[in-house]
């Protein structure tokens, strides 16, 4: 069984040109400054030129205010937006439509409870992603390459096609599956060779491990 996969915080062409020849199905673009993914809408959009059509184009944002939605919508226009923050359900439904945009809900997990937190988007997301709870001191969101207990996900059914995030790599992606069922998965930090840096190597590693998966 092959699963989708989306890599996240693509910043150079050949980054782009790894995940495209290696099917992966989500482009994702960090607009955060806290990240050393981080990266400006117009090299966003250069980037993301060839991959229109091919790959669905993400823009991963934290708690965006309307300037910097309809800045993004303007420039990148991207398929769908992530949101990693502490979005209430109304305030992500409002901000997919301002961008005329999917909207992807990141949902930190630590334990079995954290899951219930779906319910409140389901209805206004395209899709769930399901991510490590970072520390409570942490300066950013996301897993932070660290994984949560994937069998939390096991046998688990959502009204939206959800993704698996948090501590991925080409390594450990089929156990991953086997355990989570996850029908998607996302890496970044997984396929870099440092802070940032995405390794063409380890993106074509990962997309093989899922199709494989």
């Amino acid at each position: 069984m092959s699963v989708q996969a989306k890599i996240c915080g693509i910043s150079t062409p050949e980054a782009v040109s790894a995940a495209l020849e290696g099917g992966a199905a989500f482009l994702g673009f960090m607009f955060f400054g806290k990240s050393p993914r981080n990266i400006a809408p117009e090299a966003a959009a250069r980037l993301a030129q060839p991959v229109r059509g091919q790959a669905r184009i993400v823009a991963v944002v934290v708690d965006p205010d309307d300037t910097e939605v309809d800045r993004i919508a303007a420039i990148l226009a991207p398929d769908l937006i992530q949101l990693h923050g502490g979005e209430t359900p109304s305030r992500a439904r409002a901000i997919g439509e301002r961008m005329g945009a999917g909207v992807i809900k990141v949902l930190p997990v630590s334990e079995a409870s954290d899951l219930a937190a779906a319910g409140r988007y389901e209805s206004v997301a395209q899709h769930l992603m399901f991510e490590t709870k970072p520390p409570k001191d942490a300066e950013r969101p996301g897993g932070l390459g660290q994984p949560f207990d994937w069998t939390l996900m096991s046998g688990r059914r959502f009204e939206r096609p959800w993704l698996l995030a948090g501590g991925l790599d080409p390594w450990n992606l089929a156990e991953a599956v086997r355990l989570s069922g996850a029908p998607i998965v996302d890496v970044s930090s997984g396929v870099e060779r440092g802070a940032g840096l995405k390794d063409p190597a380890l993106i074509r590693a990962f997309l093989d491990a899922a199709k494989s998966a």
